[in-house]
């Protein structure tokens, strides 16, 4: 028996069938209500704009395409970011849904990402000592350096591949972590 799916999920899963064929821009409330088979009613009453079926359709990609592995060390963190700048590469039109999302206004929650969580779990632990308002500008740092927008910015604007990219999220990720005072990281 096959396992039923809420109508806010199957609008999501059928919006990413069609982004392999067209943009986001190009695909109507009607065509994925019609890729649903549900009413467009039924879509505008689950995502009342195009920015609040964006934001849900970029979280659900990046949950489902680009689960980001746990991470607890900054060496974890750099290999997790790697793998998923490596699946962008892989899967270009979902990533860019997820930078164009990050450029829009928030529409749905104010709940930090895990993402930014667990960045600032890391630096708890890699820079105990660090205030709290240092901790989050080095946590938004690091959290735009591993993002879909920081990988589409470098790809489309300096035709990078995923290797490239990695490379000067390492360096970028070396330079932000660097400027932390001595006496905050923890000591091996």
């Amino acid at each position: 028996m096959a396992e039923s799916v809420d109508t806010a999920t199957a609008i999501l899963a059928s919006a990413a069938v069609l982004l392999r064929e067209q943009t986001f821009d190009d695909i109507s409330y009607r065509a994925l209500a019609d890729e649903v088979g549900i009413s467009e009613r039924t879509i505008y009453r689950q995502y009342p704009t195009r920015a609040h079926l964006l934001a849900a359709l970029s979280d659900w990609i990046e949950q489902t395409c680009f689960p980001l592995p746990p991470f607890v060390t900054v060496s974890d963190f750099r290999a997790a970011v790697h793998e998923r700048f490596r699946a962008y590469d892989a899967s270009p039109a979902y990533a860019y849904v997820g930078a164009r999302a990050s450029a829009i206004s928030p529409t749905l929650d104010a709940e930090p990402a895990y993402i930014t969580r667990a960045i600032e779990a890391m630096l708890d632990v890699t820079a105990p000592t660090l205030n709290r308002r240092d901790r989050r500008r080095v946590a938004a740092s690091l959290r735009y350096f591993s993002s879909a927008m920081f990988w589409a910015r470098l790809r489309t604007g300096f035709d990078l591949d995923a290797g490239e990219i990695c490379d000067a999220f390492d360096r970028a990720t070396d330079t932000v972590l660097a400027r932390l005072p001595d006496a905050t990281t923890a000591q091996p």
